[in-house]
């Protein structure tokens, strides 16, 4: 079956009747999350929104008010996923996102041109195919790809744009023998009803279920930004078609704006003076590095020198690594001295070291490391590891301070 968005990719909205509501669940990902949304199954007498399939990502949209969160393919049915019920045998408006349905066109008609010019022209054949969400891929069969052939295949896919060749749709019949003449990657398993072939005229006939542009001059312009090496000896081809490259050009021009305005340089020195930056940043903190590993013996060695030093110490600093507390607790005798020292922001996440006698620190690990809700762990006279947070890094203090002075009196 075609659904009416298959018939007319152009249709915005269309009124149709629902056939059935059913309870349902969506498992999504949300912000790196996965959750489980309750809703409702909706099967339409017909659709303008486009059920995933072919590569290409499902159409968002509206049956009456009603948000639809998902469109799948089940046999012949496109089911839309709602959070509302919506009345079995009443009519509704159904309205598709035309931003992300034009979007999915431009990509979608976009990868059939450059497939069937990469073929063509090197004999590359496309084995798969990814409609991301900022830019999309075409798994091209071959080790590699030379910058020279990139420019060809991209001057020659624009070519055909500014041609303005017409693609059109056409039916047949699963024994009609026009089917063995077209590019295929196969049928899927529960496909029903006639095969549906996108002819870009003259140059490409193609099985396909998405959604396209009706002229190739409605892809506006195809960008190929390069290519990956990509599994089993093949290369990954990064492109944008359509109102992506405007979209790519208006963020590069912003962040060349900003890049110009904290250079202090004009766009064709970046690169140079990010290369000056970094060798001194990295100059920088090798220096920074070497004041910080004297400091920690400067910092021992004062308190070795201090005749009322105790059994105790303790300190912070926010700039610091596992290396300058460590430098520290080398330099200290850590088997008549209890050694606290941490790292970082005060009241944020950071680094702790705690060294002493094995038996205090054996003792003492576990709930330092509750207290600075951190992870870590500990041998031979030594507990290091990350806190979450160090605001309770005050408390950690005062309780190794009193187990000091109480180890000290039963000694005495």
């Amino acid at each position: 079956m075609a659904f009416q968005c298959q018939r007319d990719s152009y249709m915005k909205k269309f009124v149709t009747s629902v056939v059935s509501c059913s309870p349902a669940e969506l498992k999504q990902e949300v912000n790196g999350k996965k959750e489980t949304i309750k809703g409702f199954n909706v099967l339409l007498q017909d659709t303008v929104l486009f059920p995933e399939g072919g590569g290409q990502p499902d159409d968002h949209g509206l049956i009456g008010d009603v948000p639809v969160l998902r469109v799948t393919r089940q046999g012949p049915d496109a089911v839309h996923f709602v959070t509302s019920p919506v009345e079995v045998g009443q009519e509704v408006c159904v309205e598709v996102n035309w931003e992300r349905r034009f979007d999915h066109m431009q990509q979608h008609s976009g990868q059939h041109l450059i497939t069937a010019l990469a073929d063509k022209m090197f004999g590359y054949k496309t084995t798969s195919w990814d409609l991301g969400r900022q830019r999309s891929t075409i798994e091209l069969d071959t080790p590699s790809m030379k910058a020279a052939q990139l420019q060809e295949l991209e001057e020659a896919v624009n070519e055909k744009i500014r041609a303005h060749i017409p693609v059109s749709v056409q039916l047949l019949s699963l024994n009609d023998p026009a089917v063995e003449k077209v590019r295929s990657r196969g049928l899927p398993d529960d496909h029903a009803g006639p095969i549906r072939i996108i002819d870009i005229e003259g140059i490409d006939a193609n099985m396909c279920c998405g959604t396209h542009v009706t002229n190739l001059s409605h892809l506006q312009v195809i960008k190929l930004l390069g290519t990956e090496k990509g599994k089993k000896n093949k290369t990954n081809l990064i492109f944008l078609t359509g109102n992506r490259v405007l979209k790519y050009a208006e963020k590069s021009y912003s962040t060349e704006r900003s890049l110009v305005s904290l250079l202090k340089t004009g766009p064709d020195e970046h690169v140079e003076a990010v290369d000056k930056l970094q060798k001194s940043v990295k100059l920088l903190q090798k220096t920074n590095l070497t004041l910080l590993r004297d400091m920690a013996v400067l910092i021992a060695q004062n308190f070795k020198n201090n005749p009322d030093r105790g059994h105790f110490f303790s300190l912070h600093k926010k700039e610091g690594d596992n290396e300058f507390m460590n430098i520290i607790a080398n330099e200290l005798n850590t088997e008549e001295t209890l050694v606290f020292l941490t790292v970082g922001d005060e009241k944020g996440p950071g680094l702790f070291l705690l060294a002493g006698p094995s038996g205090q620190v054996a003792e003492l690990g576990p709930r330092v490391l509750e207290l600075l809700q951190g992870k870590g762990a500990g041998k031979n006279g030594r507990f290091q590891g990350k806190a979450n947070s160090l605001a309770r890094r005050e408390e950690v203090e005062a309780l190794l301070r009193q187990h000091c002075e109480h180890h000290r009196a039963e000694e005495e």
